[in-house]
């Protein structure tokens, strides 16, 4: 039985939206734990943090690495304890990121799928959310998927939200 549906995709891409929607479309509680959350709790003291240039460009420090691994440990450690959990991450590493969730994750039924948006389209929406670095959506579009292995891919620059996650839906298990 599936207990982690991990949504991979660019800033923009969609995969809020998705989350949203599989809350709606599944049939038990799951909870939704997005990347944006951890980097909003992150205080800006953090030694070697995050950081968003002005192109949209982002750098990632030790500093983060060290929080974002312990959130992934407890993410984890919630499923253990019986939740359900979507996981709405932007991979910047590409497959090594993937390889980090996937040791956190270890011996949990996941879910990996790549939530695909042409960058284009992810850039206009990016432009009408007003709330990121502009460049990023372009920027993240393929980098994000590179060398990640999924079990299903979605683009939302094709399909509304509600239809992939109807799609995403229907392969959990």
């Amino acid at each position: 039985m599936t207990t982690v549906i991990v949504l991979n995709g660019g800033s923009s891409s969609g995969k809020s939206g998705i989350a949203r929607c599989l809350q709606a479309v599944l049939p038990d509680p799951w909870l939704t734990l997005g990347v944006d959350t951890l980097i909003d709790a992150t205080p800006s003291t953090v030694d070697d943090g995050i950081d968003f240039a002005a192109d949209g460009g982002v750098s990632v420090g030790s500093g983060f690495r060290r929080l974002e691994n312990a959130w992934m440990v407890g993410v984890a450690a919630m499923v253990r304890a019986g939740a359900r959990v979507i996981v709405d991450d932007a991979f910047l590493g590409g497959a090594a990121s993937q390889q980090r969730w996937r040791a956190a994750l270890a011996g949990l039924e996941v879910l990996w799928v790549g939530v695909r948006c042409d960058g284009v389209v992810a850039a206009g929406r990016e432009m009408a959310r007003g709330d990121r670095v502009t460049g990023m959506a372009e920027a993240q579009a393929e980098i994000v998927h590179r060398g990640v292995v999924y079990d299903f891919e979605v683009d939302t620059g094709v399909n509304e939200a509600l239809v992939c996650a109807r799609e995403i839906a229907a392969r959990v298990g």
